[in-house]
């Protein structure tokens, strides 16, 4: 049986964490449908304009995200004190562009319940589970406005991923911005259509900098600003050096080391495969041997998912 996602995301381990939700049945629900020959890619523009804006309400940063025909990645970042520095009309003014009649209604309310309305929608701003929640909900009720009909367009609820350290944010990160170059789907980042890499070599391009919708990379952001722990250039020249690897014939000898990969401890022959295999190594977690260990007890664990892939990820066991 699925755990509540209150044991799931500690923000206390980690304030990263990559969410995946798909089509139901796996149907082609957002792209090409190769049975009906119907064409659905609109719904992705669709999802990014959505979690842009939901990016803007809530106190959660889009890090990195991927689009596909029947699932979508995205790489989030969960901000809770920039939540708890709002002002109570701060907090109203942002759940009205979610929920205009409710905060409405709440209005009428005493001061005393009144503060306990704010109270417990500042919490659902920097809420995991919320956030998924008003993005998904969104996209299946316009989809099924649609198509004329009802029912589910997703699978079931979203599945999380903690993501423990740098080592495994900048791992998760690149496999979602190389999901359509893994898939066969283009050859170059530039044409990597809906995902965030492009979104951000694009905005470099027209010399605007860092990407608005998305968190800036550390040498993009300004002091005040939380930031991806990495050179934004560093990392895309590792994406290119992995693209050029992803999908080639394995020789068996160990690949030429990284220099961003060995900053964080990486192996550079395990990050490749991990990339080429990252949903069969990882499942609710990423991180260093001693942080799953540490997470896996947290949660009450029984067994220490994702071991044996930290294990050919990491190059050593440094924090």
């Amino acid at each position: 049986m699925p755990r509540p996602r209150a044991q799931l995301v500690s923000l206390a381990a980690t304030p990263y964490y990559h969410c995946i939700s798909r089509c139901v049945r796996r149907a082609f629900l957002c792209g090409q449908d190769p049975l009906t020959g119907s064409s659905f890619d609109h719904r992705k523009q669709w999802l990014a304009d959505r979690m842009q804006l939901l990016s803007q309400i809530f106190a959660v940063d889009v890090c990195a995200y991927g689009l596909m025909s029947n699932h979508f990645h995205a790489v989030l970042h969960i901000d809770r004190d920039r939540a708890e520095s709002w002002s109570e009309e701060e907090v109203a003014k942002r759940y009205t562009k979610l929920f205009r009649h409710t905060v409405k209604q709440a209005r009428q309310l005493p001061p005393e319940q009144w503060q306990r309305k704010v109270k417990q929608w500042r919490k659902r701003l920097w809420n995991l589970s919320w956030f998924m929640r008003c993005l998904n909900e969104s996209i299946a009720r316009r989809a099924n406005h649609e198509d004329r009909c009802t029912g589910r367009f997703w699978e079931g609820r979203f599945r999380s991923q903690a993501l423990l350290d740098t080592g495994a944010l900048l791992t998760c990160m690149a496999y979602v911005d190389l999901n359509p170059i893994r898939a066969g789907i283009t050859t170059a980042l530039e044409e990597s259509e809906f995902t965030s890499i492009r979104q951000r070599l694009l905005a470099a391009a027209r010399s605007q900098g860092a990407c608005k919708q998305l968190l800036p990379f550390v040498d993009q952001a300004v002091a005040t600003e939380h930031s991806i722990p990495m050179q934004f250039g560093d990392y895309v020249e590792l994406l290119r050096w992995t693209a050029a690897l992803v999908g080639a014939e394995p020789s068996g000898a160990p690949l030429p080391a990284n220099a961003t990969l060995h900053k964080l401890g990486l192996d550079s022959t395990g990050f490749v495969g991990t990339i080429c295999n990252y949903a069969r190594r990882f499942f609710t977690m990423v991180g260093q041997v001693h942080r799953i260990d540490a997470e896996s007890r947290r949660r009450g664990y029984k067994r220490r998912p994702g071991i044996r892939g930290a294990q050919q990820l990491y190059r050593t066991s440094a924090a």
